[in-house]
């Protein structure tokens, strides 16, 4: 049985009956997001041979946007934006991840990614629901200096990973260095500083092997 296919995590224990029905349906949505810690990325870990996860990917954008929020082209509400970033990958629980330099499984990312999206934040109470959903929106719109930043991050940290892997994904069938500046030129929309130096690494990582010219 697939994730997309099983019951809520919730119900392999029942919360006991005494607990407020709206409180019930946030801690429903608590156990089942705990799926996250499951999900596996195409990135590795720095400090550990083994891929890592989205939980540990959303936790450490939520640590980047404090740390680099001064690099932000524009203004931005530091805590909106970890808002995004912690939100931005829960669909994945039931969409799975889209590494980024797969193509054919691009194809039908949106649909899954609505579908996935529409299935968790329907656990919430309706409002609760609706305001998750929101920051998933804004997050995928890219309209607001806050997503923007909060994209920036997403697609920085795979880049850090990556070089300490010397090469990592990059040295994915059929990808060129090239493939990687064009992923990752999304980073220029939060903070030209920050692509200033995803060039310098791309460019470095192109140089020693580790990205195809």
């Amino acid at each position: 049985m697939t994730t997309s296919d099983a019951g809520l995590l919730a119900d392999q224990n029942p919360l006991p009956s005494g607990v407020d029905s709206r409180l019930r349906e946030h801690l429903t949505f608590l156990i089942e997001v705990d799926r996250l810690k499951t999900v596996l990325r195409a990135s590795p870990l720095a400090a550990a041979d083994r891929r890592e996860n989205d939980a540990e990917h959303s936790w450490h954008l939520a640590l980047m946007v404090m740390t680099l929020a001064e690099y932000a082209d524009e203004p931005i509400d530091v805590g909106h934006t970890m808002k995004l970033v912690v939100v931005h990958d829960l669909i994945e629980i039931y969409a799975g991840d889209t590494p980024i330099y797969d193509t054919e499984l691009a194809v039908s990312q949106q649909e899954r990614e609505e579908a996935a999206a529409e299935r968790l934040f329907g656990i919430l109470p309706d409002d609760a629901g609706r305001t998750l959903r929101a920051l998933w929106d804004e997050f995928e719109a890219r309209r607001t200096p806050e997503a923007r930043f909060a994209k920036a991050m997403d697609r920085l940290q795979p880049l850090l990973l990556n070089w300490m892997a010397k090469g990592g994904t990059w040295r994915t069938p059929g990808v060129t260095a090239d493939d990687v500046r064009a992923r990752k030129a999304v980073i220029g929309d939060g903070s030209a500083k920050l692509w200033e130096a995803a060039l310098h690494l791309i460019d470095e990582g192109e140089r020693r092997g580790w990205a195809r010219s």
